[in-house]
């Protein structure tokens, strides 16, 4: 079992930056895969990145890319998702996830998920 916790949202103007973390409990964090994803008001759950067991492989959406940048340090047992010049359109609740996978871009290949946090963007 795995408990994820995320935390760092919160309102930021256009162009700012936030950096949110996702707190790991339970199994052995370095078995898993991590992965961000996020639901703007209205719209269906969208991944946004994944980054691979060790760190040493990442995906991005091509939203994001180029702007935010997907960590982990192991020895923490926290993953990170650093968010640059962000726009409106980032408006949402992020959640951070687990797959004992290789990372994936569908949410429905993890097992594990935290509660979210909300990123608010205002123009």
């Amino acid at each position: 079992q795995v408990q994820l916790v995320e935390s760092g949202g919160g309102l930021v103007q256009a162009g700012g930056s936030l950096r949110l973390s996702c707190a790991a409990s339970g199994r052995t964090f370095s078995t898993y895969a991590m992965g961000w994803f996020r639901q703007p008001p209205g719209k269906e759950r969208e991944f946004v990145a994944t980054i691979s067991r060790t760190g040493g492989r990442t995906y991005y959406a091509d939203s994001v890319k180029g702007r935010f940048t997907i960590s982990r340090d192991n020895t923490k047992n926290m993953g990170n998702l650093q968010m640059n010049s962000l726009k409106p359109e980032d408006t949402a609740v992020y959640y951070c996830a687990a797959d004992y996978g290789l990372g994936s871009r569908y949410p429905n290949e993890y097992t594990y998920w935290g509660q979210g946090t909300q990123v608010t963007v205002s123009s």
